[in-house]
């Protein structure tokens, strides 16, 4: 485990954008795990400016998102497929073909999910996965209890995580109840994997994953057995850490 401490969000993006930018170099086709949500907004950003001054190429790069919400359309305002375009894939050369997000209006999830198992095989597998964490400790939508060996899969959204998603939407009674998510066993699979973390919110969740006990309740805590993670966290996530004395 590498940890990389950034000054402030902006500097954050930049580092995590870095780590991205360089996996794509030192591989033009290479497949990348995306997440949504509030954290890689900077580093997406940063991402396009490079790209428009030329410096990155994305005309090989296939992506996989680890979830969507279930019951919308990917041109829903609020879908992650939709997010992903407007924050990412609309202002860059990538070939939208290649870029995978669970069909949220697939309503038999067990298709669903054995549908997106098999994309992720066929792009012969994540080379970096980008993940946020939540403040319970979740990645992607895998909320504390989740199996490990689970691969993707429909989840009841936990009533934390449909407040916290409430501010997306103009009422707490508009955000979908279930979601498909890629599970831990996707995850862990990956090659390598970036965990971006901000804020003094995500300081204690940072801090058990990474030092404390391997356990479901801290879904992210198992990434410690991860051959090849690199964090970036800012002075205010790594806030428990560093008085813990562990950096």
């Amino acid at each position: 485990m590498i940890i990389y401490k950034g000054k402030d969000y902006q500097d954050v993006s930049r580092k995590a954008a870095n780590i991205m930018s360089a996996q794509i170099i030192m591989k033009p086709d290479a497949v990348l795990g995306l997440a949504t949500g509030s954290t890689p907004v900077g580093m997406y950003a940063q991402l396009v400016e490079w790209y428009k001054k030329g410096d990155l190429d994305f005309s090989q790069v296939t992506t996989v998102n680890l979830d969507e919400y279930k019951g919308i359309s990917g041109d829903n305002e609020q879908s992650y497929r939709y997010f992903m375009n407007k924050n990412l894939f609309d202002h860059i050369n990538i070939d939208k073909n290649k870029t995978f997000v669970p069909d949220g209006l697939e309503e038999n999830s067990d298709k669903a999910c054995a549908e997106y198992n098999a994309v992720i095989s066929r792009t012969g597998g994540v080379d970096m996965q980008l993940l946020g964490i939540g403040e319970n400790g979740h990645i992607g939508f895998n909320e504390p209890g989740a199996a490990f060996e689970k691969e993707t899969h429909c989840v009841d959204l936990t009533e934390s995580t449909i407040r916290a998603n409430a501010r997306f939407f103009d009422s707490m009674d508009e955000v979908p109840k279930q979601a498909y998510t890629m599970g831990i066993k996707n995850i862990m699979a990956a090659r390598k994997i970036l965990l971006v973390a901000t804020g003094v919110a995500k300081a204690e969740a940072l801090y058990k994953s990474l030092y404390g006990p391997i356990t479901p309740n801290v879904p992210a805590s198992i990434l410690q057995l991860h051959l090849d993670l690199t964090v970036v966290a800012d002075e205010a996530a790594l806030a428990v850490i560093r008085e813990k004395g562990l950096l």
